[in-house]
């Protein structure tokens, strides 16, 4: 290894089996996907009408926001399915293999705990929007469905958060009886 390279510490890691949600694991795949796509062919449309033919897409900074907000949410679920969230392990990666599960765990359950607060709080936020009739200004596009799919996408990230490392703890106890 030269000067600067850090090691890769997942390739010699053991797998860490987690639920086990191929379906689900598609079916976020290929949604996400399919959004990104309809948000990059949307901004390559829009780009062209602006540049080539003076005529942007009507609605497409609108659009293309309420795409972003809903890969994000919809990713929250998929991140948290691979348990791929970003983490520092200053000290957590010294602790001993054997409560490595626990603390695991633990972590899931308090980030799964954030995440329905905050979910909790949008749901209550979407139905301000919608008492209200909130709207995009261009399209008026109505914002409370928006905010009760991001609601309901960040509860299923809580609770994949919590579950996909609860689940791997229970497992490993009933492998050690």
């Amino acid at each position: 290894m030269s000067a600067g390279e850090m090691p890769d510490r997942d390739a010699a890691a053991p797998p860490r089996p987690g639920l086990r949600l191929p379906g689900l694991r598609t079916v976020l795949g290929a949604l996400g996907g399919t959004l990104l796509m309809a948000m990059m062919a949307l901004t390559v449309c829009d780009v062209i009408g602006r540049y080539l033919f003076n005529s942007p897409v009507a609605g497409a900074a609108e659009l293309t926001e309420i795409l972003l907000a809903a890969v994000i949410f919809l990713g929250l679920g998929a991140v948290s399915l691979e348990e791929a969230h970003v983490t520092v392990d200053l000290a957590t990666d010294r602790m001993p293999a054997a409560v490595q599960p626990l603390r695991q765990a633990l972590t899931g359950l308090a980030a799964g705990a954030v995440l329905a607060v905050v979910a909790w709080r949008i749901w209550i936020y979407a139905a301000q929007i919608g008492g209200y009739g909130g709207s995009t200004s261009t399209l008026g596009l109505p914002l409370a469905p928006l905010g009760y799919f991001c609601a309901l996408a960040c509860l299923a990230g809580a609770l994949l958060t919590a579950g996909v490392p609860l689940a791997r703890l229970l497992r490993s106890w009933r492998n050690e009886e």
